[in-house]
């Protein structure tokens, strides 16, 4: 249950921020708010991607978060394995619509030629809430799997949940402590703040305003912009221990921004220079797995644990 506070917490942003841009786009107020591109926001939710839609796609967002909040709620610490379905429901909301709420940021400035505030509010409140989720979507599978080699129904265990063979009761509180230490427990659990994740992040934000930052144009201010955001994605995904291995998709991105330079047009020699460099940091970055705490089961050869606490 307590993994889940973060990301009620994010949902419950990305519900206002969505409702309020929702009611722009059905005409209940006027004007919309953008503190850093002016009618950035107005622009984007008016445009011809966002009008594409059959209903308003702030609302569309809106319902999502709602119902985020709703099945991030229900149930307690096990239901991995007493409510599989709630679980796969609330991962399916999450990760997949996450990478798509990030699709959108991408085409942004490439395709309306503007940004939007609230929208990467939003949209970072989605990506925050994916390496949170994912410990307890992987119990969920692992669980699935075992199920099934025993001979269960999967369709039954699904609907149903199930015990686990010699398990015993889990009577541990998880708000036992003091404040602080809830506190700590409620952001770490899974999730770990690396200083490499946290550098990555830094080089990727640095990217995608190179526009501004190191003067590109042109083929190569939109790669930066789509690798940047892409790295951002990953490094937030690898914070989780059952992410860790995501943190190696920024190698073949950062490989692209070394080549890039060589392929595309509209770098100056600072441009270039900086890419080559943002590359090169990048794949070091990715290299160092950081502490792992916890055991997943099989999953274990995946992240690589070698040093954890036994």
């Amino acid at each position: 249950m307590i993994n889940r506070i973060p990301i009620v917490a994010l949902a419950v942003v990305g519900l206002l921020i969505s409702r309020y841009m929702a009611a722009f786009q059905l005409g209940h107020i006027d004007s919309v708010w953008d503190p850093f591109f002016g009618d950035g926001t107005a622009k984007i939710i008016t445009s011809e991607v966002s009008e594409a839609w059959p209903v308003a796609d702030a609302g569309l967002g809106a319902a999502v978060y709602a119902l985020e909040i709703v099945t991030g709620v229900i149930g307690d610490k096990r239901r991995w394995r007493t409510m599989p379905r709630v679980v796969l429901f609330f991962g399916i909301l999450i990760v997949p619509l996450g990478v798509v709420s990030i699709f959108f940021i991408i085409i942004q400035p490439i395709v309306i030629g503007t940004w939007c505030t609230l929208c990467l509010v939003a949209s970072l409140a989605m990506l925050l809430q994916i390496p949170y989720s994912f410990d307890e979507i992987l119990a969920t599978l692992q669980f699935l799997k075992d199920r099934r080699r025993q001979g269960k129904s999967i369709w039954h265990v699904l609907w149903h949940g199930d015990t686990m063979e010699a398990g015993s009761m889990d009577e541990a509180n998880e708000f036992g402590g003091s404040f602080t230490a809830v506190l700590r427990q409620i952001l770490r659990t899974g999730v770990r703040f690396t200083w490499t994740m946290a550098a990555s992040i830094a080089i990727a934000i640095t990217l995608m305003f190179s526009r501004v930052t190191f003067g590109t144009a042109g083929a190569a201010a939109d790669s930066d912009h789509v690798i940047g955001l892409l790295v951002v994605t990953f490094s937030i995904m690898a914070l989780s221990e059952v992410g860790r291995p995501l943190r190696f998709a920024n190698v073949p991105l950062g490989a692209w921004l070394i080549a890039a330079p060589i392929l595309l047009t509209g770098y100056s020699s600072l441009a270039a220079t900086a890419s080559v460099i943002c590359g090169v940091l990048l794949i070091l970055l990715a290299l160092p797995r950081g502490p792992i705490e916890s055991r997943y089961g099989a999953w274990d050869r995946f992240i690589l644990i070698v040093d954890a606490k036994k």
